[in-house]
């Protein structure tokens, strides 16, 4: 290689780093903004003064406030769609579900905004995200319930409603990002620590596993 194109190459790959990092910059920016003000309260200006950017960059990754949002959205359901990586393969409830609770919890304390984004979304009738939830989640769903159904044939778990049981999966894990304040105001006014996390993943684990008929 010679030097000119040994250069280029140096060239480009800083460029894309530089590039992964404004991404990054401004999609966090972006979910504490869209979180806290709400889509319409949103602003390309509010989200390039809490980025750090000018607003001209926003523009140039992000053509329009919407795409910016539906990225954000996306990008907090994918974490979610790998957290459900667990049912795919396990042999049973125990390992899958409790697998599936220890990610969604994390992704609640790693990714607070980001889920905060999605249930302002969904409680005002998803008006950005409608077509994602009919087409994408109605998907993601349907192969949960068959998983969780498998397993209630196999006689492994109590023959409870597979769907109703994602939707308290959901309301119990994401209660801790949701409700993050509320959480903390009850922790006398502090953040939990390492070892609350673990305590209060193994007691959801606990009670949701036994509640669907699963022993130790």
């Amino acid at each position: 290689m010679n030097q000119n194109a040994q250069v280029s190459r140096i060239t480009k790959a800083k460029r894309t780093d530089i590039r992964r990092e404004n991404e990054r910059v401004i999609l966090a920016a972006a979910e504490k903004v869209f979180a806290e003000a709400g889509f319409g309260g949103a602003t390309m200006q509010l989200i390039a003064d809490m980025a750090g950017l000018p607003k001209a960059n926003l523009h140039y990754y992000f053509a329009t406030k919407e795409d910016l949002y539906r990225k954000v959205v996306h990008d907090i359901f994918q974490i979610w769609l790998r957290a459900a990586d667990s049912f795919d393969n396990a042999p049973g409830p125990r390992e899958g579900i409790g697998a599936y609770i220890d990610a969604k919890m994390d992704i609640s304390r790693r990714h607070p905004f980001g889920s905060k984004v999605w249930a302002s979304e969904v409680m005002h009738g998803a008006p950005v995200i409608q077509d994602y939830l009919e087409t994408t989640l109605r998907d993601w769903t349907d192969g949960r319930i068959a998983a969780i159904q498998r397993w209630i044939d196999e006689g492994k778990m109590a023959a409870v409603d597979p769907r109703h049981l994602l939707y308290m999966l959901w309301a119990t894990t994401q209660h801790y990002a949701d409700f993050g304040h509320q959480v903390e105001t009850l922790n006398a006014g502090r953040p939990l620590t390492d070892r609350q996390w673990r305590e209060a993943k193994d007691s959801v684990k606990t009670i949701i596993l036994r509640g669907i008929g699963v022993r130790d």
